[in-house]
């Protein structure tokens, strides 16, 4: 009977500190180079017990810590609430987690979507209280426990943190978590240790990683307990290309033991493969994965939890985020494997955007996202974007505008359908952070609608009032020609116009300024006018006209865009409609009720 490495999900808001916190153990660079700072694959990261002794020193004593537990692996989850289906997957593999906080800003949206995960697995979590260095007049000391940091710290900031920490204890209690500062905890099974550190400058890891081992040894020994000779399971985190070695497949073992020439069973798109390991090859403790810097090991096999790399004939198919699992005679693993594509196969509709990704996990976030905000979705499918996704989208934008896009998430084009997506209509929305892509989308079927609305109201008359100056009015018809004053609204060529007791006037002209024609006038403008078709009992000079609109217009313009209009078109707007319902009582009236 072997004891696993306990698996740390970390968890939080985007840009509170997660990989910079990992990075910090493990003294590497992985946030730096992530696009957007935002970890887009969960990576794992191996941390040993020697190292975590180095780190913690005599504070792993105090809490009588034994090395019965061989270290603590890390998952590092993406922030955003976009990843909700990839947090799900580590946070159902993970034995503890980290909710990590940015003490300055608190909880976000996020960090409540992730709280809600860990309460849907029941997985004991540790509040990572982030950014302490950040607090106005702290005074670092680098890689110090919080203890003797905050010891050092100037009275008024002491209590700002502790301002801080309870806000977070008092956000904790309403979502159902007792909660205190890690050195006040009385009760570790039923209250959540809020630990201050700073991801950037060390000061609290001590703390955080000794509560982890604690946590683990003194709850979790049980359920790490692993048969040397069971079968391992996993997770396919990336396929990829390795000189020398063909295609291979990074993984996360989180149960069993894997050996070279076992045969594993692999999703690929809508099937099941088989495939038999030729090698094992496994990064060197502190190296995180997707970064390792120095060559990979060799081993004949590999206890969980680890993160290895995979040499196998046939993974060229195989799918990011697809579950790995040995043969065995007691197990029908093809079977269990099946099912789990049903799990994750993703429901489409008859109409809606097309999604192109280049992972499971990545897809079902995009996917996860997009249904949060209601947009439908067509297809859903991992790869390029092909000429057949173009004559899709050109579709589904022939149905709905807003629906001819094409999320692609850390995908290409593929050369044949790059000449038909620029003939086409189709919008498409590329990148290498998840939630942008969506949050982009947002913002242009916001402009789509605004530019719409616009051309809606442009296209609708508008209130509008103009009094005819006294002697000059230079002709009285065919056309009429005067001199006119605008009182209000905007007045163009084409606008019937009609007296104070709605008499019918005629129709504006045309209008110049000195000669030049104008397409349209505004409030205290004054220019000639030419009206036509003008009777003359209903004219004269010192008259005040008004625009005449339409019923029409009038209704959806009191229903729709009546806040768009300024103080003195409303003013003109009542004035008119009093002129029209004392000829007319139930002129644009709207319903039974309407007054």
């Amino acid at each position: 009977m072997n004891i696993r490495s306990p698996i740390v999900s970390v968890l939080g808001h985007v840009d509170h500190g997660k990989t910079t916190l990992l990075d910090n153990i493990r003294g590497s660079t992985v946030a730096s180079r992530e696009a957007g700072g935002i970890t887009q694959h969960i990576g794992a990261t191996e941390i040993p017990i020697d190292t975590i002794k180095n780190i913690c020193g005599p504070f792993i004593k105090k809490l009588s810590i034994t090395d019965t537990i061989p270290g603590l692996f890390f998952i590092d989850t993406p922030g955003h609430s976009a990843f909700t289906s990839l947090r799900k997957r580590g946070g159902a593999l993970a034995d503890l987690a980290i909710l990590i906080v940015d003490v300055n800003e608190g909880f976000k949206p996020q960090t409540f979507e992730a709280l809600n995960i860990l309460k849907l697995y029941k997985t004991p979590f540790i509040v990572a209280a982030n950014k302490i260095d950040k607090l106005f007049g702290w005074e670092v000391h680098e890689n110090s426990s919080f203890m003797k940091s905050f010891k050092d710290q100037a009275p008024n900031v002491q209590q700002e943190l502790e301002m801080k920490i309870y806000e977070l204890v008092g956000i904790l209690h309403k979502e159902g978590f007792q909660s205190e500062r890690f050195d006040r905890v009385s009760d570790f099974a039923s209250q959540i240790a809020i630990v201050p550190i700073s991801a950037q400058t060390g000061e609290g890891l001590i703390e955080l990683i000794t509560m982890l081992l604690g946590l683990a040894q003194k709850y979790l020994i049980s359920s790490l307990e692993i048969h040397e000779d069971a079968p391992a399971k996993g997770t396919v985190l990336e396929v990829k290309e390795e000189v020398g070695l063909g295609t291979t497949i990074d993984a996360i073992i989180y149960d069993g033991v894997l050996k070279v020439n076992d045969e594993i069973a692999l999703m690929v798109p809508g099937d099941v493969i088989t495939t038999k390991i030729r090698s094992i090859l496994k990064p060197r403790p502190l190296e995180e994965m997707r970064e390792s810097k120095n060559k990979f090991d060799h081993i004949d096999s590999v206890t969980a939890a680890a993160g290895v790399k995979i040499s196998a004939p046939n993974l060229d198919d195989v799918i990011s985020g697809s579950p790995l699992q040995v043969l065995n005679d007691y197990e029908d693993v093809e079977e269990q494997i099946k099912k789990e594509i049903d799990d994750v196969t993703i429901d489409t509709e008859d109409e809606g955007v097309l999604v192109k990704a280049d992972t499971l996990g990545s897809l079902e976030a995009i996917v996860s996202l997009l249904t949060d905000i209601d947009v439908p979705i067509r297809s859903a499918d991992i790869g390029d974007i092909s000429r057949r996704d173009i004559i899709n989208g050109q579709i589904a934008a022939e149905e709905d505008p807003e629906h001819g896009v094409i999320f692609a998430f850390n995908v290409s084009i593929h050369p044949k359908a790059k000449e038909d997506l620029e003939e086409s209509d189709i919008k498409v929305f590329s990148g290498e952070v998840i939630y942008k892509l969506t949050e982009d989308y947002t913002i242009w079927v916001e402009e789509r609608k605004e530019a719409e609305r616009k051309a809606y109201l442009n296209a609708i008359i508008k209130p509008g009032k103009i009094y005819s100056i006294p002697k000059l009015i230079f002709r009285q018809s065919k056309p009429a020609i005067c001199g006119v004053e605008v009182l209000s609204g905007t007045i163009k060529p084409g606008y019937p116009l009609i007296n104070a007791n709605g008499h019918p006037v005629g129709k504006i002209e045309s209008m110049e300024d000195n000669g030049e024609s104008l397409q349209s006038v505004t409030r205290g403008q004054k220019v000639a006018m030419a009206i036509d078709a003008v009777a003359g009992k209903d004219f004269e000079e010192g008259d005040e006209l008004y625009i005449d609109i339409p019923e029409n217009h009038y209704k959806v313009l009191n229903r729709e865009f009546k806040d768009k209009l300024t103080e003195d078109e409303l003013r003109t707007l009542d004035e008119f409609l009093e002129i029209k319902r004392n000829n007319d009582p139930d002129w644009g009236k709207l319903g039974l009720f309407e007054t």
